[in-house]
């Protein structure tokens, strides 16, 4: 960082300290919604979906080749293979916005193609089936359907433009600078492929929430998550000690560390700013009272369903939250359109998120991804709107 750059940081903030009012009754609530947001985040996030993606994140950079992930999600893969895969990927994984970036940082490293990557990206959070079934029963059949339509031909789009944009050639095989030797792991493609398996599970069930409203299947899992998620790690401690060298398990535990420590931090800044904008959903103790957005997205303009897609893609929703959330919105006069444009934007993006996805693939294509699905979101929002 160049001097410079240090210099208005420091006077950055030193205005921030002697100018804010501090005293003020709506900041210091706004201060605490902050720490209180990143408190629940930490609570309920943290141990239970990010660690164990993070160590999924760990596994693939180790125990994937490039070669294989070159193969099935470069630039030059099967595109119907490719695209196929990363946008059904949300049916698997029920994970939101943050919990999908270790995964993805994972793949983007080891020489996924832009346009195969950010589809996985977009798609993991978006198209959650329970999340889909939960907005079909509360907010109605037709927006459940528009969300899971909407969601699946987004991946693909946003893939294909970014790829498009930075015309993404990706690496063959032969152009790996450091190919893996052949016979590098003791394990077949089996043992790899339930190694994965169990890793997956194991954030599926730990991650397991009780919808707000009761889903039977869902509840029934929910009620016995804890003995499953037990069982996975039993199965998986056997399959370390029995499949795996200790050089490996000490190389996947770095490689967790690496990924933690870039992605921690910039998550961590981002849910504080979030809580301190907008506050923790249903609370209205954000800087920004929740009645100015509810008045900005009725009706179905382009500008509210603009809004709408600008506010769901900076604020942070757990998963299955934004049902809730957009039923209270729909209740204070949501529009239709608005309301499926944030359901679009929303899950797949956050401030969080944001910021590490820059950290990962550099500002202009951060930029470039969060431009598409804002305004795909808002044109979609717009159209569902003017049709139903």
């Amino acid at each position: 960082m160049k001097d410079w750059t240090k210099l208005a940081i420091f006077a950055g903030i030193f205005l921030l300290l002697y100018f804010l009012p501090f005293e003020g009754v709506n900041l210091q609530r706004a201060i605490i919604e902050a720490f209180l947001m990143l408190q629940e985040y930490a609570r309920e996030h943290v141990l239970f979906c990010l660690v164990p993606a993070f160590f999924i994140a760990g596994a693939i950079s180790i125990f994937i080749s490039k070669e294989a992930v070159i193969k099935y999600f470069g630039a030059r893969a099967n595109k119907i293979l490719a695209y196929g895969v990363a946008s059904i990927s949300g049916s698997i994984l029920a994970v939101c916005s943050c919990t999908v970036l270790p995964m993805f940082a994972g793949i983007y490293t080891r020489g996924a193609g832009i346009g195969p990557a950010t589809a996985f990206l977009y798609a993991g959070p978006a198209i959650n089936v329970l999340a889909i079934i939960l907005t079909a029963r509360v907010l109605g059949p037709e927006l459940g359907i528009a969300r899971a339509a909407g969601a699946i031909v987004f991946s693909i789009i946003i893939g294909l433009l970014m790829s498009f944009f930075f015309k993404d050639k990706g690496m063959s095989d032969g152009e790996l600078v450091n190919p893996e030797p052949a016979g590098q792991r003791s394990r077949s493609l089996g043992q790899n492929v339930l190694y994965f398996l169990v890793l997956v599970f194991i954030l599926i069930f730990a991650a397991w929430a009780r919808p707000e409203e009761a889903v039977g299947w869902w509840n029934a899992v929910y009620n016995v998550h804890w003995y499953l998620t037990g069982v996975m790690l039993i199965v998986l401690l056997i399959m370390l000690f029995v499949w795996f060298r200790k050089d490996e398990i000490g190389e996947w535990v770095l490689s967790t560390w690496i990924f933690a420590k870039q992605i921690l931090p910039l998550l961590f800044a981002g849910v504080l700013i979030a809580g301190f904008l907008l506050g923790r959903p249903n609370t209205d103790a954000g800087i920004i009272p929740s009645r100015i957005v509810a008045t900005l997205v009725g009706g179905n303009s382009i500008g509210a369903n603009l809004f709408a897609s600008i506010a769901g893609a900076f604020m942070y929703f757990a998963t299955l939250t934004e049902v809730p959330i957009l039923q209270g919105l729909l209740g204070s006069g949501m529009g239709k359109g608005p309301a499926l444009a944030l359901l679009l934007a929303g899950p797949a993006l956050s401030l969080p998120n944001m910021l590490v996805i820059r950290s990962v693939m550099g500002t202009r294509k951060t930029f470039t991804f969060v431009i598409l699905v804002v305004m795909l979101s808002t044109l979609v929002g717009w159209l569902y709107g003017f049709l139903f």
